[in-house]
């Protein structure tokens, strides 16, 4: 069995406002806590918890939970779904009955926004800019595009609460990035891709009550973070390697017919390993000219990384006083897992999963792998990548 920490000891879980003020006391009384943080994506979090342990008015819209571990805040974001509620006259729900509370960390309501083409007017007085382009090193792109339409340099209206640009100026490649009304995650996401992969989070400072934004580069932990049963830190894994389901993105952008300029963007490594697999991206909203094919190209090679070579490791680990995720690792770092066969897995953390209570303690699960691991169904997979190349055609 993973080893295990007590819970209690380690774990406060608050409830605050939209301006991060606390509201009612701690949740000490609950039963368990699942939380599963992501890179470059919003968090999942449930909470169970006896009815009575929860307020009414701790669960009212816009509250956000605050779970600390170890003095150092773990996850903090929006209460998405307070419930569901049961009860009954024996059984678990017996006696005051339970309640799961569901929630993100803050990058949701960030990404909840999509880009304004001139982000300083109404969506109704989009009149004047057709496109919010920008050339600069990624991390700066990153930064201006959140501060622009969730920032504190957004419409009073679109705010976060508390939001602030925190690290990450001069950051990464230099890229090219042309939106119009797509998702913000969307092209945060892809930015990072393009300018190395960069990471992005949202951290919040209980003391000075902000929500921080931060751009980071992770780091390269693989000859010092190291997981393997002879440490004693690694106590189960699944590894799954699939070959590459795209090795030649070829990229259509503007006009029409034998007008359309189009780019070919292969990965060759791949190619003379597994063939050749085409792609075809549509980027008919971009500005690129035969002359200057930057945007093209990025979203080649997006499509080509997105397609590459997948390698999904979903290990248990522990955290032990010289390792310790938050601390030694983070999410996006690169780190080394040994498997049994005496191969070293070397591949980036994608996920961390928590599951904690009070009787059991905790155990801390890692994701890693490269750019498309996840645990993800398929289908899942081709549908979100469906719904954001149709979010692109709607907004041409």
């Amino acid at each position: 069995m993973p080893l295990q920490l007590p819970a209690p000891a380690r774990m406060t879980i608050l409830v605050t406002d939209r301006n991060l003020d606390i509201i009612g006391d701690p949740i000490a009384d609950w039963d368990s806590l699942d939380i599963t943080l992501r890179f470059n994506e919003p968090a999942t979090g449930v909470l169970s918890a006896p009815r009575t342990a929860v307020s009414a008015a701790q669960l009212a819209p816009g509250n956000r939970v605050v779970v600390i571990r170890a003095g150092v805040v773990f996850c903090s974001g929006p209460i998405e779904e307070p419930g569901p509620e049961a009860w009954a006259v024996d059984g678990s729900a017996a006696g005051p009955g339970t309640v799961e509370v569901q929630f993100t960390d803050d990058l949701a309501s960030v990404v909840a926004r999509v880009t304004y083409p001139n982000p300083a007017a109404a969506a109704t007085a989009q009149t004047s800019t057709a496109r919010w382009t920008a050339t600069d090193e990624a991390g700066d792109i990153m930064r201006s595009l959140v501060n622009g339409n969730a920032g504190p340099g957004a419409l009073p209206a679109r705010r976060v609460p508390q939001l602030v640009l925190g690290a990450g100026a001069g950051l990464g490649a230099v890229v090219k990035v042309g939106t119009r009304f797509e998702p913000l995650g969307d092209v945060l996401r892809s930015a990072a891709i393009a300018g190395g992969g960069l990471g992005m989070r949202t951290r919040h400072d209980m003391a000075a009550k902000q929500l921080l934004f931060d751009v980071y580069a992770p780091q390269d932990l693989s000859g010092s973070v190291r997981f393997s049963p002879g440490l004693g830190n690694l106590r189960s894994y699944r590894y799954e390697p699939k070959a590459p389901t795209v090795t030649v993105a070829i990229v259509g952008g503007q006009d029409v017919g034998t007008s359309r300029l189009v780019v070919e963007r292969v990965d060759a490594a791949a190619a003379a390993g597994w063939g050749r697999m085409e792609t075809f991206v549509d980027q008919r909203q971009s500005d690129d000219t035969s002359a200057d094919t930057t945007e093209l190209d990025q979203a080649g090679d997006e499509a080509l990384t997105r397609g590459a070579e997948t390698a999904r490791l979903s290990s248990v680990t522990v955290d032990t006083p010289d390792q310790r995720y938050g601390v030694h690792y983070q999410l996006g770092d690169r780190v080394s897992v040994e498997l049994a066969s005496g191969v070293v897995v070397t591949d980036v953390v994608r996920a961390v999963h928590l599951q904690a209570s009070p009787d059991d303690g905790e155990v801390v699960t890692a994701l890693v792998g490269t750019q498309e691991a996840s645990s993800d169904q398929m289908w899942l997979k081709y549908l979100r990548e469906l719904s954001r190349r149709l979010d692109q055609l709607e907004t041409v």
